[in-house]
């Protein structure tokens, strides 16, 4: 159907073409409710564009998401007008412009609240060869929806007339919740393979089906994954394992091949299970991890947790060991997995501060297990929270949910004993604040006492003296003198 086919007015004020489903789906209606939410400020827009002499419509993730009813405050729109027609005619409307995107024709504006960003009709092509899209400008609207990633997000609505555009049934794909390309996936991917990821992030946000003949696309062309650009799979990535049900998604990138070359060290845990060796296949545990530490998260998605989650157990391929009767071992798997866990995330160019929350978290996961049934002394208990810092919630969550026993009484009393540590915890932090623990001496003090200038020696002594406080508790001022006059005999730095 043309883009400037007949359409029906129905009476809610949606205008639907004649080949949408009739009367309105709850969808629709969902839509309806929403654009009027947004159409003070989405109608003004078209009204001006049209003015002008130029089309104005509502694209895209906008139309998906007002569809199901959870339209937020970001909108898209796209037009025939090129960008900077768009500026002028923002100019004096929009209460700020940007153009960070204006390379790949994109205007940004706010306007009561709402976050708008105008785009011109693309027909959007790569090389097949290049990182970056080469842009070239749309005649129409059809040009612009049938270079969009999937149906779903290849939907329309005219303004200020409402006019509802569906070229490709993606209505029909969001109420079946199937992901498909407009086109052919292959040329799909072929023209952005990002497009695969997407795929998987949209499984794992949107809870939806990826096609099959989008499946089979995505295992035949895995291997293009590689000409996109880290941060871009970086971003896709962070949005699935951000999403509803990420565990959909990581199934998905890792039975089409695709995390591979995105995330070698998940399907590298997919372990062999024979009458020798048998251990828990690493793969379906630290999915079920994954799934038991998201159902803790109290504030929404938790992109740290629940990426150390996922890589908690990273090491232990590298690490596995068959023992003389038959068991198998992973001494120190989380050693080597957070030396693992930060050359990965690191390649996918992820934060500096990110990178070491989640590593620190894979190397502390598995101390736990060495309480046992509560002989840790106070002091241990203090490094573990001193060791964890701003992390211990986090860890708490974490070390909760790499329980994945099926033993109810092995599982029982793991979580008693979780609960007697964190008791414990809770106690010295009330007796000591925990979470401010410094020597007993400052650095000035250890300059005055000892005679010395500001340098390492200065540093070396804080730090000893550090170990002190975390294994013997808050000295006096007297034994906290002593026990630095004691180091600094030991090291030659007073005379005896």
């Amino acid at each position: 159907m043309a883009a400037d086919s007949p359409t029906v007015a129905s009476d809610t004020g949606l205008t639907v073409s004649p080949t949408a489903p009739s009367p309105l789906t709850a969808a629709q209606q969902s839509a309806v409710a929403e654009l009027l939410r947004v159409s003070p400020v989405a109608d003004d827009l078209g009204r001006r564009f049209h003015a002008a002499g130029h089309e104005l419509y509502l694209v895209g993730g906008s139309v998906r998401d007002a569809l199901l009813g959870r339209l937020g405050d970001d909108l898209d729109f796209c037009t025939d007008a090129r960008p900077q027609r768009v500026l002028e005619l923002l100019s004096g409307w929009a209460e700020a412009t940007w153009t960070t995107g204006i390379e790949f024709g994109t205007v940004g504006a706010a306007r009561r609240g709402l976050r708008l960003e105008i785009t011109t009709y693309r027909a959007e092509a790569y090389d097949r060869q290049s990182r970056n899209p080469v842009v070239r400008y749309g005649d129409s609207l059809a040009d612009d929806l049938v270079r969009r990633d999937f149906a779903v997000n290849a939907m329309a609505v005219g303004l200020p007339d409402h006019r509802f555009v569906d070229l490709h049934g993606g209505l029909e794909d969001l109420t079946s919740r199937t992901l498909r390309t407009p086109g052919t996936p292959e040329d799909s991917f072929a023209d952005d393979p990002l497009r695969m990821l997407r795929a998987a992030r949209f499984a794992s946000q949107l809870q939806f089906e990826v096609a099959p003949e989008v499946v089979a696309a995505m295992t035949a062309m895995a291997d293009q994954i590689t000409r996109i650009t880290a941060e871009r799979v970086r971003d896709e990535l962070t949005k699935l394992i951000c999403g509803a049900d990420p565990v959909t998604g990581l199934r998905l990138l890792v039975d089409t091949g695709l995390a591979a070359h995105v995330l070698p060290e998940l399907p590298n845990m997919r372990m062999e299970i024979d009458e020798h060796a048998q251990h828990k296949d690493v793969y379906e545990h630290t999915l079920t991890v994954l799934r038991q530490a998201i159902d803790l998260e109290t504030d929404g998605p938790d992109f740290v947790l629940r990426m150390a989650a996922l890589l908690h157990d990273i090491g232990k391929p590298a690490t596995r060991e068959i023992q003389s009767g038959g068991g198998v071992s992973f001494h120190h798997h989380e050693v080597v997995g957070a030396k693992m866990t930060r050359r990965r995330m690191k390649a996918l160019r992820y934060p500096k501060d990110v990178t070491e929350q989640v590593a620190t978290l894979v190397f502390l996961h598995l101390r736990f297990h060495g309480y046992g049934r509560g002989e840790w002394t106070d002091s241990a208990v203090r490094r573990y929270v001193t060791d964890a810092g701003d992390l211990l919630p986090r860890l708490h969550r974490l070390v909760r949910s790499d329980c994945t026993t099926r033993n109810k009484r092995r599982a029982a009393a793991l979580a008693r004993s979780y609960d007697t540590l964190e008791e414990r915890i809770a106690r010295l932090q009330a007796e000591e604040d925990l979470a401010r623990i410094r020597p007993d001496l400052d650095g000035n003090a250890i300059m005055e006492l000892l005679g010395v200038p500001p340098g390492p020696v200065v540093g070396k002594a804080w730090k000893h003296l550090k170990e002190v406080r975390l294994d013997r508790g808050q000295l006096s001022r007297e034994e906290a003198e002593a026990e630095l006059f004691r180091w600094a005999r030991e090291n030659g730095i007073v005379a005896d």
